[in-house]
């Protein structure tokens, strides 16, 4: 008996594989959104709350944009923000990176070391908290288990990591990165191991030698770290199948590596997939609802591109054109659309004051 359902399963699971593979592969680009006020031309992460509000830090008007997801409808802004500092760079330039903590509450970064709390019903910022760095708090990720909001200031020298309560918004600690000689890059929670897992591109100024950083965030201490090859890796994204996703950087590409993502297994470090059809990523995402690792690849050799690779399969589908200075992407989780801001460009056909290009499968 057990024999012959396992025969019936197995069509059953590869038909479902190769819908993804199918739905992926007719993705393209269905909008184009613009915000109002000065041109978008520097910005910094995205995100999709689970209420469907998709936020943009937008340095260039020093604000986070908010956008309904569904739509496409401009919602307003929250400024109050440092803006982009054209003198000094986006090492003290804000916002910069943003996670939801619950549907109501939004967490940004800031050009002057602080995280921002915005409030999504007022639209207001509600608290100012200090990391006691020199340079901006950069990118995030939130724990729900233990309450904790997890920071990065990846400009300042050595960068480090603060773990904030996301209840009192008391700093609980922090760790020192001392062999990152390159900054970090993006952190993720995984619910099912338990630990936060965070990119470092560059350990001891030896620009072959990378790793993701493994942390505890129950005893706040860096438990080690994962070696990672000629990728200096940026982006990171917790997918299914214990896996995640790494995204090689730019840095890598302009530094002559291949241009590639990772696959890693998040209990043992081994790489389980290399793809070599999709590289120079900055920002990368892990959709639930179409099994899809979506990369922000704006350094790809060929042009700036959205990357689509299943994450049931660590298979690449596909490459859909973006558009300049293209890092950041952040997926819907109730209807599956993708979007990615494009920086203003005079000479662009269809994003000269900027855009945000939303992606999306055609089949129904």
């Amino acid at each position: 008996m057990r024999k012959h359902i396992s025969s019936l399963l197995l069509p059953a699971a590869a038909l479902l594989l190769s819908s993804g593979a199918a739905d992926a592969a007719s993705m393209q680009r269905v909008d184009t959104l613009r915000v109002p006020g000065d041109p978008l031309a520097s910005f910094d992460i995205g995100i999709v709350n689970d209420a469907g509000i998709y936020a943009l830090t937008d340095r260039s008007n020093k604000s986070v944009d908010l956008i309904d997801a569904a739509t496409g409808k401009f919602l307003g802004r929250v400024g109050g923000f440092t803006g982009f500092n054209k003198a000094a760079g986006s090492a003290v330039s804000g916002p910069d990176g943003v996670i939801a903590v619950g549907n109501e509450q939004l967490w940004a970064g800031d050009g002057d070391s602080t995280v921002k709390i915005i409030d999504l019903k007022s639209r207001a910022i509600t608290d100012t908290i200090s990391t006691g760095g020199q340079k901006r708090v950069d990118e995030m990720a939130y724990d729900p288990r233990d309450h904790l909001v997890i920071v990065v200031n990846n400009a300042d020298k050595p960068p480090f990591v603060t773990f904030i309560s996301s209840e009192t918004h008391k700093v609980l600690g922090k760790i020192v990165l001392d062999h990152a000689s390159d900054g970090a890059e993006q952190p993720a929670w995984d619910p099912v191991t338990g630990k936060v897992y965070l990119t470092i591109p560059v350990i001891d100024g030896v620009e072959a030698n990378g790793a993701v950083a493994v942390i505890d965030p129950r005893t706040l201490k860096l438990e080690k770290m994962l070696p990672v090859t000629k990728c200096m890796p940026a982006g990171l994204a917790v997918g299914p199948q214990g896996h995640l996703l790494i995204g090689c950087s730019d840095d890598a590409v302009d530094s002559g590596f291949p241009a590639q993502s990772l696959v890693m297994d998040a209990r043992t470090g081994k790489i389980v997939a290399t793809i070599d059809k999709i590289g120079g990523s900055d920002e990368v995402w892990y959709d639930d609802k179409s099994g899809n690792y979506y990369l922000a690849a704006a350094k790809n050799p060929g042009g700036p591109v959205l990357g689509v690779i299943d994450a049931r399969t660590d298979r690449w589908i596909a490459n859909l054109p973006s558009g300049p200075r293209a890092h950041s992407v952040a997926a819907d989780p109730k209807t599956g659309r993708v979007f990615v801001p494009i920086e203003a460009r005079k000479d662009s056909a269809d994003c000269a004051s900027g855009c945000i290009a939303v992606y999306a499968s055609q089949e129904k």
